[in-house]
């Protein structure tokens, strides 16, 4: 039987979206789109820069870590005790791009952010699909 008391927990999402990487890339690092699907920011794709994001409930502290254009981007996510990292990684398919975003480090006591990430990404992922889905 595993210990789960020290286990470090992930979120993941993984969609197929029909569009190619440059668009999905562009919804990821363009800080007026990153606002509609996600919250306000400051982002930009540099390695290092700290930015944060916004919402009526507070705001979250960032840094990005890697920026590989079309391909992926990773920042850290602080919030309320919460150290994260999320890494997306965009895949060519046929028929557009596998979309995958990792949220991870949620301890055990961190049950409430863990359930609210889960859910959280779900909305985020849905409001990215409309802004994907407008004509450029």
């Amino acid at each position: 039987m595993n210990d789960t008391s020290t286990e470090i927990r992930s979120v993941v999402v993984e969609r197929d979206v029909a569009f190619p990487p440059e668009k999905i890339w562009r919804a990821l690092t363009q800080p007026h789109l990153i606002e509609e699907w996600l919250m306000k920011n400051d982002f930009k794709p540099s390695v290092d820069h700290r930015f944060k994001l916004s919402a009526e409930w507070g705001s979250i502290d960032c840094r990005v870590l890697e920026v590989e254009p079309n391909k992926s981007l990773s920042y850290t996510w602080d919030a309320y005790g919460l150290e994260s990292i999320v890494v997306w990684t965009l895949t060519p398919t046929r028929t557009g791009t596998r979309l995958r975003m990792e949220q991870s480090g949620f301890r055990p006591d961190q049950q409430q952010a863990y359930v609210g990430a889960q859910y959280g990404w779900q909305k985020f992922f849905d409001n990215l699909d409309q802004v994907l889905a407008r004509p450029d």
